[in-house]
This record gives C-alpha cells, sequence and structure tokens, in this order.
C-alpha cells in the first residue's frame, strides 16, 4: 500500500473516529474547510458573493452545503455537486428515557433507521450528540456532547436461558434493546430522583426529570453547566470501539458509519483541495442529514435547501437558474454493496464490486438510483483520463434494491445525476468493513470530478438526436 492511500486511509478513520454523530461530522467538516479557507454564511442574511470565493452554511448542524466559485464564475454558471448524507442507523435516547427495572439503571432509545439491531448487543457503547443548553438572559444555545467512555451496554439473554437463540436471535426492539447505564445503588449523582420540589423548581427541571440523574449530571458535568442548564438534546449511541485499519495486510478499514461517513469525508477533501483557477463553473458540496429515513425534512434531501443555494448562486432570476440546472451535474455518493465471500449469490453475476476496486457506479433502470446511461459514459471517461479504477453494480432481479439522495435530489431540482459509491461488507452493521484504498480513489475520482468534468460534459451532447437516428 502506498504511503498517500494510507495517509488517506488513516485520515479517514480519525474523522470518523472524532464523528460519533451527524452533528459532529459536520462539526469536523467545517473544521477542514475552514483550514483551506471557507467563509460561513448565514441563510438569513444578504449573500455577497465574488468570483474565486469559498463559503459553506449549515443547517441544523447536522447539514452543510459548501461551495468554491471559479475564478471566472458569474451567476448563472453550472455547478458540479457531489452529495453524501451525514447520518448512520443508530440508537437515539428517547425525549423521555427514564427506565429501571429489578435494580438497574436503563435509557430507553429509538431505533434510527434501518439498522442491523442484532449487532448492537453485546458492545460498550459511548454517547454523542446535540445538547440545547439555557445560558445567560435564558438565550438557548447548541452544544457538542462526546461521552467517549463505555457507560452503556445492551446484554444479551445466556444460552441456558434460551437454547434457540442461535437458531434465530429474535427480540422486541422495545423492551429487549434497552442500554443498561448502571446499578440504581450507585446512582449517588445529583440530586435523588423523588425529591420534593416547588412549582417553579418543577418548571424549571422539567427536561432534567425525565432523565436518569446520573445521565444529566454527566452531560452537566461534560459541558461545564448544571443540570437544570440542559433543556433538549438528540442524542446517539455509538460504539466505544475505535476505527482502525485490519486484515493481515491492513488492507481494510475496520469502522462503525463508513456508511455514509466514507463519502462525507471524500467530498470534504476533494472540495477542500480543488483549486478554482480558471473555472466558470461553481464546485459544490451538499452534505445532508435524514437520508436514513427517507430524507424528508427541513435539513434532509427531499428538502428544497438545494435549489434554494443554486437559485441564490443565480442572483434568484429563474431564467439564470434554469440555466444553471441545465449545466448542473451531481454525483449522489453513499456507499454500495461489495460482493460478499460468504453470500456469493446475493450478488449480480454479472456486477461484484470488490473493496479495494474503486468507486462503483450504481445502475438501476427503476430509477431507484438516477444514473443515466450518458451520465455513466462521462464519469467513467473521467476516470478513464484520470487512471482511477471505477467499478459499477446491478443487483439480482430477485433482490430488493435501496435508495439514496440521487434520485430524491435528482427529481427535485432537474439536475442531471450519477449514483455511486465505495464498496463495502455489513452494511448497517454497528461495526462495518471497507476497503483501505477506496477511501484514496474516492477523493482522487471527486477531486477530477470538480476540475475536468464540466469540460468533459460540453464536449458530450445527449440531445443530439435527429431524423436519421429513427429510419
Amino acid at each position: 500500500m502506498g504511503m498517500a492511500i494510507r495517509e488517506a486511509a488513516c485520515d479517514l478513520i480519525g474523522y470518523i473516529n472524532r464523528s460519533p454523530s451527524p452533528y459532529h461530522a459536520v462539526a469536523e467538516a467545517v473544521k477542514v474547510l475552514r483550514g483551506a479557507g471557507y467563509q460561513r454564511l448565514e441563510e438569513s442574511a444578504d449573500w455577497h458573493l465574488v468570483p474565486g470565493g469559498l463559503y459553506y452554511l449549515t443547517r441544523n448542524a447536522s447539514t452543510l452545503i459548501a461551495f468554491a466559485l471559479g475564478e471566472t464564475w458569474v451567476p448563472g454558471a453550472g455547478c458540479q455537486i457531489i452529495g453524501a448524507h451525514t447520518d448512520s442507523p443508530c440508537l437515539r435516547v428517547k425525549q423521555r428515557s427514564k427506565h429501571t427495572s429489578v435494580g438497574y439503571n436503563l435509557v430507553k432509545c429509538e431505533c434510527y433507521g434501518g439498522g442491523i439491531w442484532a449487532t448492537w448487543f453485546d458492545r460498550d457503547l459511548k454517547l454523542a450528540g446535540k445538547v440545547i443548553v439555557r445560558g445567560e438572559n435564558n438565550a438557548l444555545n447548541s452544544r457538542l456532547a462526546h461521552i467517549d467512555q463505555p457507560i452503556l451496554h445492551i446484554p444479551t439473554l445466556a444460552i441456558h436461558l434460551d437454547r434457540t437463540i442461535n437458531d434465530a436471535f429474535k427480540f422486541n426492539r422495545e423492551e429487549q434493546m434497552i442500554p443498561v447505564m448502571g446499578l440504581i445503588e450507585k446512582d449517588l449523582g445529583g440530586e435523588p430522583d423523588n425529591k420534593k420540589l416547588s412549582f417553579a423548581e418543577k418548571q424549571q427541571q422539567s427536561f432534567a426529570s425525565h432523565h436518569n440523574s446520573k445521565l444529566m449530571s454527566l452531560l452537566s458535568a461534560h459541558l461545564g453547566c448544571t443540570t437544570t442548564d440542559i433543556v433538549g438534546f438528540d442524542l446517539c449511541l455509538a460504539d466505544f470501539a475505535p476505527a482502525g485499519l485490519g486484515g493481515f495486510d491492513s488492507e481494510f478499514v475496520m469502522a462503525p458509519r463508513q456508511d455514509n461517513l466514507v463519502n462525507t469525508w471524500a467530498g470534504v477533501q476533494a472540495l477542500a483541495k480543488h483549486k478554482t483557477g480558471g473555472s466558470a463553473s461553481a464546485a459544490v458540496l451538499c452534505l445532508y442529514d435524514h437520508e436514513e429515513v427517507g430524507s424528508q425534512s427541513a435539513h434532509g434531501a427531499g428538502t428544497q435547501l438545494t435549489n434554494l443555494v443554486l437559485s441564490r448562486l443565480s442572483n434568484s432570476e429563474p431564467a439564470l437558474l434554469a440555466k444553471s440546472i441545465s449545466r448542473s451535474f451531481l454525483l449522489s455518493a453513499d456507499n454500495v454493496h461489495a460482493v460478499h465471500p460468504n453470500y456469493v449469490s446475493k450478488h449480480e453475476g454479472n456486477f461484484q464490486p470488490t473493496i479495494n476496486g474503486g468507486v462503483a457506479v450504481k445502475h438501476n433502470s427503476n430509477q431507484r438510483y438516477a444514473t443515466t446511461a450518458m451520465g455513466a459514459a462521462m464519469v467513467r471517461e473521467l476516470a478513464r483520463r484520470n487512471n482511477i479504477p471505477l467499478q459499477e453494480v446491478m443487483v439480482r432481479n430477485d433482490s430488493s434494491c435501496g435508495s439514496t439522495i440521487g434520485p430524491i435530489i435528482s427529481s427535485k431540482t432537474a439536475i442531471r445525476t450519477v449514483d455511486l459509491g465505495c464498496p463495502q461488507l455489513s452494511m448497517h452493521s454497528i461495526r462495518e468493513m471497507g476497503g483501505a484504498k477506496d477511501p484514496y480513489y474516492a477523493v482522487q475520482l471527486y477531486k477530477a470530478f470538480y476540475e475536468q468534468f464540466a469540460s468533459i460534459d460540453a464536449a458530450s451532447s445527449d440531445e443530439n438526436c435527429d431524423d436519421d437516428m429513427f429510419i
């Protein structure tokens, strides 16, 4: 493995370890972009954009859009867009999480997305996300929290009490998948849960009272505030074990949340390294939350945010926006299923993408993916010119096909799109298995897309049909 490839893999691993929630994924992305000279924009303010400018904005602290304007950019120019998502299947602490059972303190959680929930049992779990804190003059502010300690655990039932467990591991997600936090007799933090309070105190402590006092004390100590200052949160559980390289030759990345932090990281790296030069177009990166639950939120890919940003890049003039959309192209980057060595029959025989074989273009005639014939051909040409490995994937006719943000953004904006991603195994498990080379290949492909795709697009035509074609 070359030094540049290994360094890319290790940088990705560091990003994953520092990003246990979508909020941290965006915060880490912002650090990289700021280091590359990007300036923050506010949606509610006027924008004064200039050619060569580097900008970004966030929404809900879990979605980010960043763009680099070419040196000869003018409003209405085309955009080369890379889209990915910041969320992954996980357990999230319920807004009323306090729960006890036979001497144990537990934390009630909600299943987010389509996780392989059996893999969350018997793992040491930590806690991370966004906490809303009341500060001076009753101002509410969001703060990031990352409790990097193994404070939670979901124990399985011993085989002696269920002899069928190896035949079919079945469980009730509401009743038998509640993380254990500690023992009641050792819950000594904070005030007793049964302390008598005045009405005013109850109003002030209403949020904290719905959660275990030990949990609230841990959060308040981490944030440097009181438990009554905490008035809301969105907290994710995450695997405590850090990501790392694995395999005999360190050819694998063993890590949680590779779907889809691999492409989030690669998109950020490509944009941060992008040189605007004499470009007339805009290089855009869209990192959306809530893909794992359908994208239908104010900060998911189903929102109007993409259109709103493109409109502002077109001076809010419909004619300029229409021209910009016709000149724009989206790479929807979300990981794909690598061929599984123990389940080869689950894969289409002519499409078996391999780990470390490069990014794979996704195809589906039923529009579960937005890739078109011309779009795929142009991406192949981009890879050919830069000697970047590229693969392709389709699912079997007797297998269901997932989807991603590509069809959603494409249908909302009318922007031409290709869906692609890095191959991996164990998708949606608490621990996933990807390639150590593919992150490097992804950055190279995405960087080339920003810098060269406009010229390939300009030299291609998908609308040049004439009567001779139908003879």
